[in-house]
């Protein structure tokens, strides 16, 4: 801000491991958004590391991180984000065009993964044609049709209503059941539940780290 430097995060020590599922909370300010952005490789940490899958994207240049975003990382966004002129199935292949992916194999990867949310028959419609569940369940098919290593959630259900909002949480449970790694942003418990550990932090710390109990992973277990 002006002169004055402002640190966000301060310090944070984490470990995620492969197919966990973990809710990030945290007031206001807290730094929960800071923290995703990091995690999705969207801004870079100004001190510290960052290890993705065995890779330092700490330092890379903006070019190699946006390859990275576009093959680790698929991201869930509370305002869908969907491109208003394209079907649902062209929205949803959206990553596998920037990844040079055919156009026939394009499609036959964006209707497999619109099956994964029940939404085929809605394949051919643009999101002012969907509901905001369906836009939800659209933008949760295009996150996970590059097979990426994280799914990265943002207030999700933030512009749901209940019964809608807890339909998508049962995708995201699906899916970190069919062995994706799960990481969503919220401040509604009851959002929160749904994952199997939870992360809050407050002024740029983390304030408690919990599992769930009956929940833990095996890589975070010394042998």
């Amino acid at each position: 801000m002006g002169k004055q430097a402002v640190p966000v995060l301060k310090g944070i020590s984490l470990d995620i491991f492969k197919n966990e599922y973990v809710a990030l909370m945290g007031p206001s300010g807290s730094g929960k958004s800071t923290l995703m952005n990091i995690l999705g490789c969207l801004d870079s940490p100004t001190e510290g590391k960052y290890i993705l899958n065995g890779q330092d994207v700490s330092e890379m240049p903006d070019d190699d991180l946006a390859e990275v975003r576009n093959k680790e990382i698929g991201f869930v966004f509370q305002q869908f984000n969907l491109l208003p002129r394209l079907t649902a199935a062209e929205n949803v292949a959206l990553p596998l065009v920037y990844a040079g992916v055919s156009k026939k194999t394009r499609t036959e990867m964006a209707m497999a993964v619109l099956d994964k949310v029940s939404l085929t028959d809605r394949s051919h419609h643009k999101p002012n044609e969907l509901s905001g569940g369906q836009c939800q369940r659209v933008a949760i098919a295009r996150a996970l049709v590059n097979n990426p290593s994280i799914i990265l959630a943002d207030e999700p259900t933030g512009n749901l209503d209940t019964k809608t909002s807890i339909e998508i949480m049962e995708i995201f449970n699906k899916i970190q059941a069919a062995g994706n790694t799960v990481v969503l942003v919220t401040h509604e418990e009851d959002i929160s539940n749904y994952a199997h550990r939870v992360v809050r932090l407050r002024d740029g710390v983390i304030e408690t780290d919990k599992r769930k109990e009956g929940f833990y992973n095996a890589a975070a277990v010394p042998a």
